[in-house]
């Protein structure tokens, strides 16, 4: 929605797959929203630099990245045949001016910010602004000797960015969340909530928040192993599938005290990730039957590799994974006298605990086993949290059941710690004469995402709403009719408002009727029109209210007043 309004308003214009040209609408926005980000940016002492996209190899040789980024990053060579990229994040090159300009903690704590495009070669850009090839950021690093330094910067950023999201008229939530490939301990998102997300979150009554990545299921007890039920091989022939398993469970299996559940089934989801350097590796993932695996909380859990479901191409490689019947003995231990042959990782849910009880693939077509314990029957090779989140799972500060939500993500911070610096040599002299480690932080604002999410939900049905922080204009006036007189008091009103310091659009087209210069009006999003018309004469023109869709009819001298 908003990629098409910006599109018609005249705002951006689509240059290739994900890169857009800004036009002047579009970079006045653009400029606004950059400077609200300054002026609290300054505010948290902060201070501006500006790096070229195009960098070298090397830092990010350095510090694993050029392989981690996959296709993800653009490579390129010059004429001498040296490697360059596009910059996706510029934390090498922060890192290395800090590293060039101070040697002594006197320097330190120092904070550096841009305003700068960055560049990923996404796979399938979409909807705009919100997912480019080529996008604006604001990027600060924050640099101090010690972890409680780096406690404090990162707070100050913090309480800039709930700042920066009041002036800009965005609501936010703020979640705990996966720093990813950034790497770092801590890190929070700030969202945008709307139900046209495209993240989800979580949260209680009780003030807990976290993106869905960044959920963390909470293990129930281990059991004893001992003195449960044998476990065994039954026939369930046609059950390659949950559904089908527990129909024919109760039906030829019935249990004594209640239904079989999926929840009483261990699924083994087998997935394929593929390593930055091209490396592909099975595993075999066992999550409850009522659950499916989540394909997005699995790429930050196998991270930097991505994720996806095995094809009939990685079945056929391995031939020991039956299909629908996949046991977890098929891939690590030994169960009923079945060794592994597979070589396959298999990793279980937190919920697959010690003692838990469990109806699974026998890994032979129409075959299930029951009973079977987990530690005595199968041991997996680790756990992964990669099972799909749900409204009513428990929060894992004991704040109570979570609702799910969805929201754009509109800001990030991390605490980095000592990752660039120990892999670029970042050290400095501290009070001792000793060399020490800097620790850093990250603070990240999408300032074309951000465009994005306000043209996508403060439009209407008519076209674009500006909040007056960002507008590219402040008032829109426009001449509507063909008096001369219109003209001449429109054109007078827009030179007297902006000597008050508004910013003025005028609309002073003479071809056009005035419907169609009131559909451009609404399109662009201007918060005040004034309209100039057959009133004109008698010294009274109208005041619309673009969000509120409100005209009042007032005299020139009030409207004058109303600017004043």
């Amino acid at each position: 929605m908003s990629h098409k309004l910006l599109v018609r308003a005249g705002y951006i214009r689509r240059q290739a797959p994900g890169v857009f040209a800004w036009l002047p609408l579009g970079l006045r926005v653009k400029a606004k929203i950059e400077q609200i980000i300054r002026e609290e940016m300054a505010a948290a002492g902060a201070h501006e630099v500006h790096f070229p996209a195009l960098l070298p190899r090397e830092p990010y040789e350095a510090t694993g990245r050029w392989t981690e980024y996959g296709e993800a990053l653009f490579r390129l060579k010059d004429r001498k045949d040296a490697d360059y990229l596009l910059a996706p994040t510029h934390e090498e090159a922060f890192t290395l001016l800090v590293k060039d300009l101070y040697n002594s903690y006197k320097g330190l704590p120092v904070t550096l910010y841009q305003i700068q495009d960055k560049y990923r070669d996404e796979a399938r850009p979409r909807a705009g602004l919100l997912r480019g090839r080529e996008f604006t950021m604001k990027d600060a690093y924050s640099f101090d000797m010690t972890d409680a330094g780096l406690e404090a910067s990162y707070q100050k950023q913090r309480v800039a960015y709930e700042r920066i999201f009041t002036r800009l008229g965005l609501e936010y939530v703020i979640v705990q969340a996966d720093a990813g490939a950034m790497g770092g301990s801590k890190s929070e998102e700030f969202l945008y909530p709307t139900p046209i997300g495209e993240d989800s979150f979580v949260r209680t009554e009780g003030g807990y928040a976290a993106n869905v990545e960044a959920y963390v299921t909470q293990a129930p007890a281990a059991r004893p192993t001992v003195g449960l039920p044998a476990a065994q091989t039954v026939d369930t022939p046609n059950t390659s599938t949950i559904n089908t398993l527990v129909e024919q469970l109760n039906a030829s299996h019935p249990r004594e005290d209640r239904p079989w559940q999926a929840s009483d089934t261990l699924k083994n989801v087998v997935l394929a990730l593929t390593a930055p350097n091209g490396t592909r590796e099975m595993v075999v993932v066992g999550v409850p039957g009522d659950r499916e695996v989540d394909l997005k909380r699995a790429e930050v859990a196998f991270a930097p590799a991505t994720v996806e479901p095995a094809t009939d191409a990685d079945f056929a490689k391995n031939p020991t994974l039956v299909r629908g019947y996949i046991g977890p003995w098929s891939v690590s231990g030994a169960v009923l006298g079945t060794a592994s042959t597979s070589g396959i990782r298999y990793l279980c849910d937190p919920r697959i605990v010690a003692g838990s009880v469990w109806v699974t693939g026998a890994n032979v077509p129409g075959q299930h086993a029951i009973s079977v314990v987990a530690d005595r029957d199968f041991t997996a090779d680790g756990v992964v949290d990669i099972a799909q989140v749900r409204a009513g799972d428990p929060a894992p500060d004991g704040s109570g059941p979570i609702d799910i939500a969805r929201g754009m993500e509109i800001g990030h911070v991390f605490q980095l710690g000592r990752k660039y610096a120990e892999a670029l040599g970042l050290r400095v002299q501290g009070e001792d004469g000793k060399l020490t480690t800097v620790t850093m932080g990250s603070y990240g604002i999408g300032v074309t995402r951000i465009l994005a999410i306000i043209a996508e939900n403060l439009s209407d049905a008519k076209g674009l709403v500006w909040p007056a922080a960002v507008a590219p204009f402040d008032v829109h006036v426009v001449a509507a009719g063909k008096d001369p007189v219109v003209f001449e008091t429109a054109e007078k009103l827009a030179a007297a408002i902006e000597k008050t310091g508004r910013e003025v659009l005028y609309d002073d087209r003479t071809s056009l009727s005035p419907g169609v210069k009131f559909a451009d009006a609404e399109i662009i999003g201007v918060p005040t029109i004034l309209i100039v018309g057959r009133g004109a004469a008698e010294g009274r023109v109208e005041l619309w209210n673009r969000a509120s869709g409100e005209r009042t009819e007032v005299t020139i001298e009030d409207a004058l007043v109303g600017f004043g």
